[in-house]
């Protein structure tokens, strides 16, 4: 084998297959020749991927691997890691986008050659991309031999770049490395990152210059795509460098500037000078090595010193710091920080001097930690203006009761919704602040809209001056709940009892005792092979359009996802009217049949579909045979932390057509059954915190 030969693990080897890791342990254990382990350990070896290729076409089980997925396998199993082989992928699809003329005479001699001469190429690219070498730029040249072990690799993504755009390549392998490692990552999501960019009005052509003081992965900065010049600094120079390729690759050189920098913001500011118009951060939280002990006398904490344990407000101040004038922040923090004590005098100097315009509070799931209920903190730096704002817009985006109950606790933001509501309320209270009266008096809007009940209000700087200077917006809102008052809480009544006795008419009759009978049985994967049905695997494509969640199927809800709108084209698994669709992961089988509504949602991850053929299977026969507890039991293999279900071995008898059809209106009676008794519990838990609530606030009255 050829040294710094590419590797492959267990689970490379299944996706290049297209079967589960069960079948490549299975392969291992019944072919003598399959290809021995080069590396790993020996509870996950790796492999040789030229030889793995090779036995899967041998054995037919391959025709042709994809250029994507030979590309991916390429980068994943690179002899200097991922990181490095993606860092050298960027660079080579920066030359071949910006020259494509210089790249095929790069690409036009040996591998050793071309390593050299590929050296030279990208020192000119990266210098007029990124400007000269030190200073803490982002991203180095790599040599000769650095690159020599990623030329096939260069290669490949190259060719790939040609089929999709440099762009699209890098954002696929990008974004299956940020995938396959979520735990080494703080992911700012997409959404986020656009109601952020939004708030700061850097998706504007007005706002020019954009920061980003700890820029991760980019997101933030990628999210501000009418800005003419992009700064950003990061502390790992790795996620440094990939960011700035990133953004090379988004943006032309004539229309947007770069400069992205590796170093710890706090301590070393890389852009002491700049005054942005625009400062969107997503800090690291709870940082207690953040600096305090070198920094106490640092210019930037014009607001006060923060304490040890507020790295938070740290960030805060720097990022007011880097403002222009008139300049706006948008910050994610912890909800901690608008309540800590420790932090009360810094945030109320904020206050005082109108530099803190509004704190949103996120739903849960918004970002990591995903468990936790984020706040927005929107800044804008005071100006010319001698009167400091007077006011603080608080908002709440906690989903009201009753919408989250009929979700069935989902715990991801809608975010188109989240974006109207956010932008709604700070649209309406920006706009008021802009525009003095005849006076020069700052007047409330015509609509003489102040507040939406339980999910915004404009609040009074003195009332929020206190001993606590608490700034969370659930202390400052009325609940959700408390707000529709008795007459909707009458109408979740009345729906509640019209669901109880819907789900008192569907109650199954008293079961009929039988004699258990010896059926023939076959398997989902006999069914397969006969042609009887197709099974096929959700998580893959882009596009637009929602997307069936495995949540949705667990909660019975809409389809509540959404496709990656970039990346690799790949036609995603698309439901229809019939099929059947089955959790992989869990310790229950949960089955779902797809009806119209449904229909033609994509397919999200850890999910797989049965299509059955109507004129051989029933497709409510089908999944009630598959609700059965033996049955689940029989094809479930139990991992270190989760069951999974092998859709393959799952059960039904061999019956007749018009035989299973008996069977199916009797699953799709107990369905409708077990659907109105889900309902009725959303309904009543929903009435009983309403109740509860009224009465502890005084919309509701005891009698």
């Amino acid at each position: 084998m050829p040294e710094n030969a590419t590797e492959v693990t267990a689970a490379g080897i299944a996706r290049l297959a297209g079967v589960g890791r069960a079948a490549v342990s299975n392969w291992r254990r019944r072919h003598a020749d399959f290809p021995q382990p080069v590396g790993g350990t020996e509870t996950s070896p790796s492999f040789a991927l030229s030889e793995v290729e090779r036995w899967l076409r041998d054995q037919g089980k391959l025709v042709e691997v994809p250029l994507r997925e030979r590309v991916w396998q390429q980068l994943a199993g690179h002899p200097a890691g991922a990181v490095t082989a993606l860092v050298h992928v960027g660079c080579a699809l920066l030359v071949a986008d910006r020259s494509p003329r210089a790249w095929r005479e790069i690409t036009g001699v040996s591998d050793t050659r071309m390593a050299g001469v590929l050296s030279l190429a990208l020192d000119d690219a990266l210098t007029g991309r990124f400007g000269p070498a030190g200073n803490g730029r982002a991203v180095r040249t790599p040599d000769r031999d650095e690159l020599l072990p990623s030329v096939p690799l260069l290669r490949g993504a190259a060719e790939l770049a040609a089929e999709t755009g440099a762009r699209e390549t890098y954002e696929f392998l990008l974004g299956r490395q940020l995938d396959a490692n979520p735990r080494q990552y703080t992911l700012t999501p997409p959404g986020l990152a656009e109601l952020m960019a939004a708030l700061a009005g850097a998706d504007h052509p007005d706002v020019r210059t954009v920061l980003d003081p700890a820029t991760g992965t980019g997101a933030l900065l990628v999210a501000a795509p009418c800005a003419t010049a992009l700064h950003g600094q990061e502390s790992d120079p790795d996620l440094a460098a990939l960011t700035a390729l990133r953004l090379a690759l988004r943006t032309a050189p004539a229309e947007c500037t770069l400069d992205v920098r590796t170093g710890d913001t706090l301590r070393t500011d890389a852009f002491p000078r700049l005054a942005a118009d625009a400062v969107l951060c997503h800090p690291p939280f709870n940082e207690r090595n953040w600096g305090h002990d070198e920094l106490a006398y640092d210019p930037r904490w014009e607001y006060g010193f923060p304490a040890r344990t507020e790295s938070e407000l740290a960030w805060v101040q720097h990022a007011l710091a880097r403002l222009r004038d008139g300049g706006t922040a948008v910050l994610l923090m912890p909800p901690a920080a608008a309540s800590r004590r420790s932090g009360r005098r810094i945030r109320a100097d904020l206050l005082r001097r109108g530099a803190l315009r509004a704190v949103i509070a996120l739903p849960a799931g918004a970002a990591p930690p995903y468990g936790i209920p984020l706040h927005l903190w929107v800044l804008r730096k005071p100006g010319a203006d001698p009167h400091p704002t007077p006011e603080l817009l608080l908002v709440d985006t906690a989903e009201p009761a009753e919408q989250s109950a009929d979700r069935g606790g989902r715990d991801r933001p809608d975010w188109p919704a989240l974006r109207r509501a956010v932008l709604d309320a700070w649209q309406t209270y920006d706009g008021q602040r802009e525009e003095p009266d005849a006076d020069g008096q700052r007047e409330q809007a015509a609509d003489g809209h102040r507040e939406a009940p339980g999910a915004s209000r404009i609040v009074p700087v003195i009332e929020l001056l206190d001993d606590d200077v608490d700034l969370a917006p659930a202390r400052h809102l009325p609940s959700p709940a408390a707000t529709g008052g008795p007459a909707e809480l009458a109408g979740v009544r009345e729906r509640l009892t019209r669901t109880l006795q819907l789900a008192s008419g569907l109650t199954p009759p008293p079961p009929a005792l039988a004699t258990p009978a010896h059926r023939p049985l076959t398997t989902i994967g006999e069914l397969a092979r006969a042609g009887a049905l197709q099974l096929r695997h959700g998580g893959t494509g882009t596009g637009e359009g929602p997307v069936l969640t495995e949540h949705d199927v667990l909660a019975a809800t809409a389809p509540s996802g959404s496709l990656p709108a970039e990346g690799t084209p790949e036609e995603p698994v698309l439901v229809a009217p019939g099929d059947v669709v089955v959790p992989v992961l869990g310790g229950v089988t949960v089955v779902r049949v797809v009806d119209e509504a449904t229909a033609g949602a994509a397919l999200g991850r850890n999910l797989q579909l049965l299509r059955p053929d109507p004129a051989v299977l029933d497709p409510w026969f089908l999944a009630g045979f598959l609700r059965g507890t033996t049955n689940n039991r029989q094809a479930s293999s139990h991992a270190s932390t989760a069951t999974r279900l092998d859709a393959r071995r799952l059960q039904l008898p061999r019956l007749p057509l018009a035989e299973q059809q008996r069977y199916g209106e009797r699953f799709r009676a107990l369905a409708a059954f077990e659907d109105a008794l889900r309902l009725a519990g959303r309904l009543g838990g929903q009435l009983v915190q309403g109740l509860y609530d009224g009465l502890t606030d005084g919309t509701v009255t005891p009698e």
